[in-house]
């Protein structure tokens, strides 16, 4: 079968396509033929060796899928032969089959895209966990998301207007901002061409209760100052490369948690609430409630070309590739 190989670190231009052999499903594990393939910008950083997952080589990167289950190890009850199903693993994924648990599975609806729901586990997993998880948000409470325009940036704008915030997204462009406007977004900063706390402070004068940060760098640390009196920072990831510091008289002073939010811990330690997550995600995304943007779908053989919209941060909304 085919696959995309990383057989040494590097960037996108050091992968291959590689004919490498059919897996075979284990006990409690589905052979799933996979469809599609969802990239994310990790994936950047995990064939360069500078993730915190660090897979043994060589190996395919790519974290989530939508596919057809081929085959059943022993054990397995939950799943048909036949059954489509979105795949999320922490890396795998960019090649023809699969072999998975099942617990890494879930039943994709009628009405829902392959695309879809390949788009779907990741980004938006990690943003239900953090929005109702962990900073138990509130409707009527006002959600600022920083880099609203990539996958996970949209991907908190939209669960942010589902679950009844303000959302105030933040991006580097006009174009990026347009983009989360039509995904829900209330109010817009362009925190190149804008002083982001000053904007920040002009459109929520008594503070933000809660900031979805996917980006770290320099933006980390104003957006925390714009939080209100008992306020919470996400803390998703650093695309930005800079892993930011924060006064701690200012974290003590407002009453503010500083909350990490590690989706793939979550999976591991809490795997019936993330089930239920999963489940929700797709039952909204069936009744149209989410819409889940798609940058571009892309054959395998261009991925030099799909990870490097990603690398180069120009991705608005999930960047898939077509495998099967």
């Amino acid at each position: 079968m085919k696959a995309l190989m990383c057989t040494r670190l590097g960037g996108p231009e050091d992968l291959s396509i590689e004919d490498v052999a059919d897996p075979v499903a284990g006990p409690g594990e589905a052979l799933v033929r996979v469809n599609v393939a969802a990239l994310n910008f990790f994936d950047t950083l995990i064939i360069a060796g500078k993730y915190q997952v660090k897979p043994e080589l060589p190996f395919s990167p790519g974290g989530e899928a939508c596919g057809v289950v081929e085959a059943l190890g022993e054990g397995v009850e939950e799943f048909a032969v036949g059954d489509r199903v979105m795949v999320h693993v922490g890396y795998g994924t960019a090649r023809a089959r699969i072999a998975v648990p099942v617990a890494r599975l879930a039943r994709v609806p009628d009405g829902v895209s392959d695309e879809v729901a390949a788009g779907l586990s990741i980004t938006y997993g990690t943003t239900l966990h953090a929005l109702a998880d962990r900073a138990r948000m509130q409707s009527g409470e006002t959600l600022v998301v920083l880099g609203a325009s990539g996958g996970v940036g949209l991907a908190a704008v939209e669960l942010g207007k589902l679950l009844g915030a303000r959302v105030i997204a933040c991006a580097s462009s006009p174009e990026k901002l347009e983009v989360a406007r039509a995904h829900g977004a209330d109010e817009l900063i362009d925190y190149r061409a804008d002083n982001l706390r000053e904007e920040l402070r002009r459109l929520a004068p008594e503070g933000v209760d809660v900031v979805y940060d996917a980006v770290g760098g320099d933006l980390a640390e104003p957006a925390m100052r714009a939080l209100g009196w008992k306020g919470r920072f996400l803390v998703i990831g650093f695309a930005a490369g800079e892993i930011p510091k924060f006064p701690l008289n200012v974290i003590m002073l407002k009453g503010i948690d500083v909350q990490g939010v590690h989706w793939g811990a979550f999976v591991e330690r809490e795997p019936a609430a993330h089930q239920r997550n999963q489940a929700q995600l797709l039952a909204w995304a069936a009744e149209g409630r989410l819409t889940v943007k798609v940058h571009g779908v892309y054959p395998l053989e261009a991925y030099e070309e799909a990870l490097g919209i990603l690398k180069r941060r120009e991705a608005s909304g999930k960047v898939i590739l077509k495998v099967s």
